[in-house]
């Protein structure tokens, strides 16, 4: 058998101290394999991207196991999960998070640059031109609309090859037929990487795309 692309085992996040104390997630245990896709329902403030910044690293666990790739996340400093994420684990959220004073080219290059990945030019103007939007890779992002954003950060977090991509909410910022754009597009380039893909959403539309759904609320997993 191979090793999960995400294994949870157990997992709690608590946020505060004190009166202050928060439990966000609550015990979540979660396989997820190479070439899955699957998508997480719930609604607002029901832990589901509390879940998927403790997947990406971007927020450490309270107690439990969080695996991703075959690393312990706990383990790893800041620069390594940086560098976990920028070579192996795409990330696509809500908001574009396009730096505003560089062109779509740039804003795709620049992550690849900085984990040292070969030809980042290259890679970044074939997955533009994937994303279509080879014409406008020059464009800052306040020269693109709404969608045209997602797709340069959908390329964004495509270009290195990513075996996971993590999306937050994607077509929360869009009117509803260029969410829908959006999704086939974020669909067809993780099944042209052949990466897994975990996408949160509240979305029941979006979440019929996915090979599994899971539910979550009050900070528990249910399928």
């Amino acid at each position: 058998m191979t090793n999960p692309l995400i294994q949870l085992e157990d997992v709690q996040l608590t946020l505060g101290e004190g009166r202050a104390r928060t439990e966000i997630l609550r015990g979540v245990s979660l396989r997820i394999d190479e070439g899955e896709t699957v998508a997480i329902l719930g609604a607002s403030g029901s832990g589901k991207s509390s879940l998927m910044a403790v997947v990406a690293g971007l927020e450490k666990a309270s107690a439990g196991s969080v695996r991703v790739l075959g690393e312990d996340m706990g383990a790893l400093g800041e620069d390594q999960l940086a560098r976990l994420r920028g070579r192996s684990i795409g990330v696509v959220l809500q908001a574009f998070h396009l730096l505003p004073t560089m062109t779509a080219l740039q804003n795709v290059m620049v992550p690849m640059e900085l984990v040292g990945a070969p030809d980042p030019r290259a890679r970044a103007q074939a997955e533009l031109a994937a994303v279509g939007l080879a014409a406008r890779e020059n464009h800052y992002p306040a020269q693109l609309s709404g969608g045209e954003q997602q797709r340069v950060a959908i390329a964004r977090a495509t270009a290195p090859a990513p075996r996971l991509l993590l999306a937050d909410e994607p077509t929360g910022n869009l009117d509803a037929a260029t969410g829908a754009r959006i999704i086939d597009l974020l669909f067809d380039r993780v099944a042209a990487a052949g990466a897994g893909l975990v996408v949160i959403t509240h979305d029941p539309a979006v979440a019929e795309r996915a090979g599994r759904v899971l539910r979550i609320a009050d900070g528990r997993l249910a399928a």
